[in-house]
């Protein structure tokens, strides 16, 4: 297996402000290296001759890419020239800028939509481009597709020690708290505590409940990123998950159980389903030697305890 220390190494954490990145960044305080953040006032990732120049002068060993525009099924169907232009340029930018500045190894954060709509599940890593996508979220999968080959090519072509990881749906500490563009599991938190703290008997769901999805902690995504990090080194990339999903209806009843409402659900079924199951085969990953660490129940009640602290009054 392939080794990659850490220590002593300055590491790169792009979007680290965001729920993985953050996440990331959090557990590379016990890798004993130099982490190395920059906000968007500061860089510009969207600037290729900025991101050269930013990257060129910083002597950087290692970057883990979590830069990302995102979103749930409302921001990628009404937004798509964002998600598909804003990912495309940003991983470009940061991949094409970290082999010209000599950094050792890159790893990049794709998504589970990247999979066929139709897809054998659980999906294997083998399933890439072998049929249609997800019409929902189709912008944000060409372009995260496109930052997986461009980790391969740059391999190929100029010997790039540059990895990816597929993390499947996430919930934890810095997500985004918005019913309309987040995601799925943060929006439910947001909108079944606001019933709570309103008395209200009952919230309604997007479609109609019975799309299959996995969820990842965030904290488990990162742990998941450091051990690839510092242990593999391959063209193919790595699907990051449980293997283990539910029904959308039931994360809503597990989120209404952790937060303490008794109400009912109700559905939309005007509004899209997505794919009909997404979980993936993670046997690639257990083989390596990581699987997920934290169960679903005691990953929640963390997310909600970051909720209430820090987003639900202001209601972001």
């Amino acid at each position: 297996m392939s080794s990659f220390e850490l220590t002593g190494r300055r590491v790169w954490v792009a979007g680290h402000r965001g729920m993985a990145g953050s996440a990331i960044a959090r557990r590379l305080l016990r890798e004993s290296c130099e982490i190395v953040t920059a906000t968007r006032g500061e860089l510009d990732l969207l600037r290729q001759a900025d991101v050269q120049a930013w990257l060129a002068g910083r002597r950087i060993d290692a970057v883990f890419l979590a830069a990302a525009t995102v979103g749930g099924i409302q921001a990628n169907s009404t937004r798509p020239a964002e998600f598909l232009y804003d990912n495309l340029v940003i991983e470009s930018n940061v991949i094409h800028a970290a082999k010209e500045a000599g950094v050792k190894k890159l790893l990049f954060l794709a998504s589970s939509c990247i999979y066929p709509r139709m897809a054998e599940q659980p999906m294997r890593e083998e399933a890439l481009l072998t049929g249609p996508l997800e019409p929902t979220n189709e912008w944000y999968a060409i372009a995260k597709i496109a930052g997986i080959k461009l980790c391969q090519a740059y391999r190929r072509q100029y010997g790039c020690d540059f990895v990816s990881v597929m993390p499947t749906n996430l919930y934890g500490p810095q997500d985004r708290y918005d019913a309309e563009g987040g995601h799925v599991a943060a929006a439910l938190i947001l909108k079944i505590h606001a019933a709570k703290m309103a008395n209200r008997a009952t919230v309604e769901l997007w479609g109609s409940g019975a799309p299959r999805r996995e969820f990842l902690f965030s904290e488990d995504l990162a742990d998941a990123c450091v051990f690839v990090m510092k242990n593999y080194s391959g063209e193919m990339f790595l699907n990051v998950g449980t293997g283990r999903d539910m029904t959308i209806l039931e994360l809503a009843e597990s989120i209404a159980r952790i937060i303490g409402w008794r109400g009912t659900f109700t559905f939309d079924r005007s509004k899209p389903d997505g794919m009909p199951r997404k979980v993936m085969d993670v046997s690639r990953l257990r083989a390596l030697g990581w699987s997920a660490p934290t169960d679903f129940e005691t990953g929640m009640k963390e997310a909600y305890r970051w909720y209430v602290a820090n987003a639900a009054e202001s209601g972001s």
